[in-house]
């Protein structure tokens, strides 16, 4: 294919460099003639792994070349992959303003060019928020080409997952490649770049593509600043941090593993919430700043406290919640978070009835009955006996437990409102329905 890359910086060097290795014809574009003149001359303009020997080969084959003018390399390709730099602005929030000047000239171009030659498309390969294509980018594109997106022009993004000192590696041998299309001709021109390339390609909505690359760099973010809180603590307390988490590390069910990794409701129990407020305690004895483990548990409050907003949004006053143990499958209500939101709606004044099959009075012994006489007094009253009790009493269900008995129940359509706090088996369907909402999806 031919190819123009826009931004000749890390991202945009590496991606024309290596797509030219594989038998593309690419265009590099640059504003710096500086990185132009040395990639003319077979030279790498970043510091980079392996980068200096393969352009020096592409370019004396043919297959690489640079230029400073946008629309040359628009006239003369039929992929555009924008690789501009989206740096951070002083309050921290991303600035966007080289890619709309990169959009607006290469709108111009295809615009030119759409009259000699067939529909050229146009790849974002730069970090932006989910929104920033479809809602800034699309309608640039359209104003200076004339035209819709995905009908006369090909619209996708493609984040890089290219770590600095091992991206050509990275890119040789991907984790995944992540297609944002905008129509699937869009996105088949993408999938065509990496024929042959390993790893598992997953085709999503634009702003899906967008998100995709913020949760890989949060999750990174979060695992390096966890590992070295805990590593603090440790050495506070006289502990080998090393291998502590080399036997944290060989825990591949919980640990390194997708468990816990899928947006839900909150967290309770027995074990986490203690054991973080004692971890955090003994982090404060020994004067060991842990912000990141000290903020888990006031983000795990935050979280349950969205589903009580979601209620107030209602308007609504008469409540079912399903689910009130903290885990499926036990009546273990110590710490349970569904307790919690029980008793947040109730102090509220909510006109509240609960349905849990596993929990009952009468079978509430020690530390539980205990904890619910302390917590909540008043859940005799609130209990009901049957699934069916509780929908004909709500005007609004919350739907906390995965029990079969709740989930073939509850009303499509026309019915109580639903607030989702699990992700139903078939929350894609409900979506599209009056009154369902879910927690964080």
């Amino acid at each position: 294919m031919r190819i123009s890359v826009l931004g000749l910086g890390y991202v945009g060097c590496v991606s024309a460099a290596c797509l030219a290795s594989l038998g593309h014809e690419v265009i590099g574009v640059d504003v710096n003639q500086v990185k132009v003149d040395l990639v003319n001359d077979g030279k790498a303009p970043v510091v980079e792994e392996r980068i200096g020997e393969l352009i020096a080969e592409v370019v004396r084959t043919g297959a690489l070349r640079a230029t400073g003018d946008v629309r040359e390399a628009i006239m003369g390709s039929e992929v555009s992959l924008v690789c501009v730099g989206t740096p951070s602005e002083p309050n921290g929030s991303l600035c966007t303003t080289y890619l709309e000047r990169v959009t607006e000239q290469i709108g111009a171009a295809v615009a030119d060019r759409r009259e000699r030659s067939g529909r050229h498309t146009v790849v974002f390969r730069s970090t932006m928020l989910p929104g920033t294509c479809l809602n800034l980018l699309v309608p640039i594109l359209e104003k200076y080409v004339g035209g819709t997106a995905g009908v006369d022009i090909g619209v996708a993004v493609n984040p890089e997952f290219l770590r600095e000192g091992t991206s050509v590696r990275d890119f040789f041998d991907p984790p995944k490649t992540v297609i944002g299309e905008l129509d699937p001709a869009s996105g088949d021109a993408v999938a065509a770049l990496y024929d042959g390339l390993p790893g598992e390609v997953f085709r999503v909505p634009v702003p899906t593509a967008e998100a995709i690359k913020y949760a890989d760099n949060a999750f990174h973010g979060l695992k390096i600043g966890f590992a070295n809180e805990l590593g603090a603590v440790c050495q506070a307390l006289g502990v080998d941090s090393h291998q502590v988490m080399d036997v944290f590390l060989a825990d591949r069910k919980l640990n390194i593993s997708p468990a816990y990794l899928r947006p839900g409701f909150a967290f309770g129990g027995s074990c986490l919430p203690k054991d973080l407020r004692s971890l955090v305690h003994a982090a404060r004895r020994a004067d060991v700043s842990v912000p990141i483990l000290a903020h888990v548990l006031p983000s795990n409050s935050a979280h349950l406290q969205r589903a009580v907003d979601l209620v107030e949004r209602t308007g609504k006053r008469r409540v079912g919640l399903f689910g009130l143990s903290f885990k499926p499958g036990t009546d273990d209500l110590r710490e349970s978070p569904l307790v919690e939101l029980a008793e947040r709606l109730f102090g509220k004044g909510y006109d509240l009835k609960i349905y849990d099959a596993n929990v009952s009075l009468s079978r509430l012994i020690g530390a539980n009955r205990e904890y619910i006489e302390t917590r909540l007094p008043h859940l005799g009253q609130l209990l009901a006996d049957s699934v069916g009790e509780v929908l004909e009493h709500a005007e609004v269900c919350l739907v906390g437990t995965r029990d079969p008995a709740v989930l073939s129940a509850l009303p499509h359509g026309d019915g109580p409102a639903l607030i989702d706090l699990i992700h139903l088996p078939d929350a894609d369907v409900r979506r599209a329905e009056p009154g369902y909402v879910g927690l964080a999806w």
